[in-house]
């Protein structure tokens, strides 16, 4: 059975989501404030996290920031406000998806079930892929440069996965949405670029002398097929 931890102050949202997992076949724990659940988070026993970004003691999004410094769990986040600002927050935290107040809660299981099949759950083996110092193993979700480990979050990784199996080719940010997240309406495209950023950080890559990752000016991204 897989299991989900809740996180949200308002003990109503906490029961109607954990009702709705549980109905789902998820084993369900709760948690009303940031720092129980990112203690609760950290324990590594959860295959998803669903988090408020309003919080007392610690916000969402510091809690979904220290959480990815050691774990790759993934994480939808729930926003109040359906801003801009709000969504470009939750995914720079590191969230693999976010839902806006109020949101059904049946879309809110569907959101968590399109997650963990992105993220490998009882995902088949697959090939290694290597483009130059760049490797992505598939069946461990695993990248590495130059024989050196890089963690990535979930999204990240499904992003890169995406862009390596088909390297060279120029992927539209709406194009990248509906291979990564499995839909593109609900998401601002422009979260692409916030993921593009992190994942170029943490690859030693850059967007002025790009190695692994290239922007085609108002086109979208690919990964380079010569990569050294």
């Amino acid at each position: 059975m897989q299991s989900a931890l809740v996180v949200d102050d308002e003990a109503n949202i906490r029961e109607l989501v954990s009702v709705y997992l549980t109905s789902a076949g998820f084993a369900v724990e709760q948690a009303e404030d940031g720092v129980t659940g990112l203690m609760s988070a950290l324990s590594g026993e959860f295959d998803i996290v669903v988090l408020d970004i309003m919080l007392p003691g610690l916000d969402g999004a510091s809690v979904c920031r220290q959480l990815r410094e050691t774990s790759s769990v993934p994480v939808i986040m729930l926003t109040a406000r359906d801003t801009e600002l709000d969504k470009i927050a939750a995914l720079e935290s590191g969230a693999d998806d976010y839902l806006t107040k109020p949101f059904s809660p049946p879309e809110l299981v569907a959101r968590v079930r399109a997650v963990l099949r992105r993220t490998g759950a009882g995902a088949q083996a697959q090939e290694q892929l290597r483009i130059g110092g760049l490797t992505l193993n598939p069946s461990t979700r695993e990248v590495a440069v130059d024989g050196q480990t890089v963690e990535l979050t979930a999204k990240e990784f499904d992003l890169l996965a995406v862009m390596m199996r088909d390297a060279g080719v120029v992927f539209s940010r709406e194009r990248l949405l509906e291979a990564a997240w499995g839909f593109s309406d609900y998401v601002d495209s422009r979260g692409i670029d916030v993921h593009i950023k992190h994942m170029r950080e943490k690859l030693g890559d850059s967007a002025l002398a790009p190695r692994f990752l290239e922007t085609v000016r108002g086109v979208g991204y690919r990964v380079r097929r010569d990569a050294e």
